[in-house]
Order: C-alpha cells, then structure tokens, then sequence
C-alpha cells in the first residue's frame, strides 16, 4: 500500500565545517585530547566546567593532568551552574583573559558546553569591538561530555539572562571543533542525571522525525538513535558500571543530534519549547523536562501531525522490534509508552503554579492558533 513517504525525497545536507574530529571509546581521553590539541595548535587551555564534577569527582583533575602533560594547561573556570547564568558566562570571559587562554575544554553536561560557546560568542563580540574593521576569529572548544544532553552538536548556545529568561545564541563557528567521547569519565554521572539526559535525547531524535527540513538520513540515524537509547538505558539502569552500555549510549546520543549545517532556521519541537519555557522558569533540569513533556507531545502528534510525520514516528516501532497496532495514529501513541525508567515526574513536584498553564502554553506556541494553544494546555494539565 502506498503511503505518504513513497514520494521521491528531495532536500539538502551539510556537514558542520567547524568540527574536526569526534574520538569515542573508554579512555580515549588520553589520546584524543593531546591530539586534538595539536590538531588545532593550541598552546593554553581554559577548563569550563561545574563545582560538583570538579570538587566531587576526579574527572576534571584527570583532564587537568593530560593539559599539564601536554604543557597546555591555563586554568579551570567552575562557576557554570545549571542552565547557564549569564553571570558565570561573563566571569569565565574575565578568567579565559586572565590566563591568554586560546582554547577551551569544556567538561561536563549541556550547561557548561553551552556556556564554553556563549563564553567564545561574547568574547568574538568584545574583540570585534576593540579592533574595528577586523573580523576576529572565533575560539575554539573541545567538549568532554558526561552527560547524554548532546549540547555539543549544535552551533546555538543556551543560557539563563538576568532575568531569568532562556535565551539563546547561535553562529556556525560556535559548534565544537573536537568532541572526546569517553564512558569513562561519565561513571560518576548520578543515576538521574545520566538516565534523564539519555530522555533528552531520546526527545532530540523523536522531534527530529518531524522537524521541518531535516534530511531523510539523518531521520534515519534519529531511528537507529532511538533503539539504542530504549536498549541501553535499561541496560545502564540495570548496572551503571556497564562500560558497553554506556558507550553505546554517548553514541545514540550524537546520532540523536547528528551535527548538520542548515540553509535556514527551523522552529525547534513543542517538547524542546515547552522544556525551554519549564526549565529555567522554574529551575527544571533538562533531561527533567523531557521527562515531562516527550510522551504528552508525541501522544498529541498523533492528533495534529502531518500524514507524513506520524509515519516516520510510527516507523520508529519496526526498530524497536515492537509489533503495530494495525494503524498509524495507534502506533506513534505506543511509541509514547515503551520506554519506563523510573522517572516518571510532574509538574507539582517542581512547584509550578497551576495558574501559570496559560502563560506557559503562550510562551510556547504563541497566541495565534487558538486550537493548538487549547491542546497545549490540556498537554500541561495532563502533567500536573
């Protein structure tokens, strides 16, 4: 039987021009940092990361010791808080200047990746300020996540301003140019946060089966993405010393956001807006959100999607070796409810005003579609 997808498929791919290299496996840090290093001829490095993975483990000693090694090691910036004060961004500009830093090595989650690029975004800014009429070139990053966030695929930065708003900004040379994915280094990663950072991208790649634009192979890895994630996660919550699991995890996660150069902007998923709005509103982490909001929005995809994407979403079952319900619209609700970790939340838990749906909803999808904005706030009753 013919469906929508049976049409010819058309459309455009580029890779990001900034990254050089991805290295992955178990103790690949040792290598892959003072290669990436030399790669790019950096002579000094600021370390971005948070207190608790600098004071609580032995992670960021470890990347210490390899730049020492390496004669590279400038300093380690650790006020990077969750979801990314704009304060901490403008404090590790003052230290990156301190030390003459020509590279950053961020460590940790999406909030101190994040922050390395909005640090390399201000201070492009300042120099483009200070030498006018010359286009300063952009730091670098290499990222060391230890997380499942995938903050370090992307060329947009997120962060918390003054007000306590999530803003965001973007520029192709802000992607990182070297990514070291070692499960290693992510073993003292607690339980919730590694679990509710592989639901983030979980929801990274359910939202890209319908995102406007995005290519057909990359919907492809995003299926690939999605049953490893639903395997490995049980696996990791089964044994969180499972090396495989977790590695096999780090790589779900970069095919959930496969790095991709796009001619245009394209509106991101209602989870990831809704998550956006909750998160730093209400001091919700991220993969929290996605908790939240990932199985509401794909149960409401299968009301208001197009023919189109409601397929790609159902397909996801075939990988998943579930068996259809016999129709479409009944296998994108399954997809909504396969996947059980134990992190089950609700908005009450977070304190989040009953009285604040509308205002939630609006900041999400806007006022104009008064249809959508009803079923967007019936989606955030449903999670109270």
């Amino acid at each position: 039987m013919s469906t929508v997808k049976d049409t010819s498929p058309a459309g455009f791919y580029a890779y990001d021009g900034t990254l050089k290299g991805i290295h992955y496996g178990p103790k690949c840090v040792e290598t892959a940092l003072p290669k990436l290093l030399d790669t790019f001829g950096a002579k000094r490095a600021l370390v971005v990361t948070g207190r608790s993975l600098r004071d609580k483990t032995d992670v960021v000693a470890r990347i210490e010791n390899i730049l020492k090694k390496c004669n590279a090691y400038g300093a380690t910036f650790s006020e990077i808080g969750e979801h990314t004060p704009e304060a901490g961004i403008e404090n590790g500009i003052s230290k990156l200047r301190e030390v003459d830093a020509d590279i950053i090595v961020s460590v940790g989650g999406g909030s101190p990746i994040d922050a390395a690029k909005a640090i390399i975004f201000r201070l492009q800014e300042q120099k483009a300020q200070e030498t006018p009429g010359k286009e300063p070139e952009f730091l670098r990053q290499i990222a060391i996540p230890t997380t499942l966030s995938a903050a370090e695929y992307t060329h947009i930065a997120g962060y918390t301003n003054k007000q306590g708003d999530k803003v965001a900004v973007s520029h192709l040379s802000l992607s990182p140019a070297g990514i070291i994915l070692d499960a290693e280094l992510t073993l003292w990663t607690p339980e919730q946060l590694w679990l509710s950072t592989g639901m983030r991208a979980l929801d990274h790649a359910v939202e890209n089966l319908y995102k406007p634009g995005e290519p057909l192979p990359l919907k492809k890895l995003c299926h690939a993405a999605i049953a490893d994630l639903f395997r490995f996660l049980v696996i990791s919550k089964r044994d969180n010393k499972d090396l495989v699991a977790r590695q096999r995890l780090q790589v779900a996660a970069w095919m959930s956001l496969w790095p991709l150069k796009l001619e245009k902007h394209s509106a991101i998923g209602l989870s990831h807006s809704l998550g956006h709005k909750l998160g730093a509103t209400y001091g919700i982490p991220h993969g929290i959100t996605s908790c939240l909001t990932l199985g509401p929005v794909v149960n409401l995809q299968a009301e208001i999607a197009s023919q189109e994407d409601k397929e790609y979403l159902a397909e996801a079952l075939f990988y998943l070796k579930e068996p259809s319900t016999g129709t479409v619209d009944g296998d994108v609700r399954k997809l909504s409810l396969v996947q059980e970790l134990g992190l089950q939340k609700t908005l009450h838990q977070y304190g989040v005003p009953t009285g604040d749906i509308e205002k939630i909803a609006v900041r999400a999808v806007g006022g104009e579609n008064e249809q959508l904005l009803s079923e967007v706030k019936i989606l955030l009753e449903s999670i109270y």
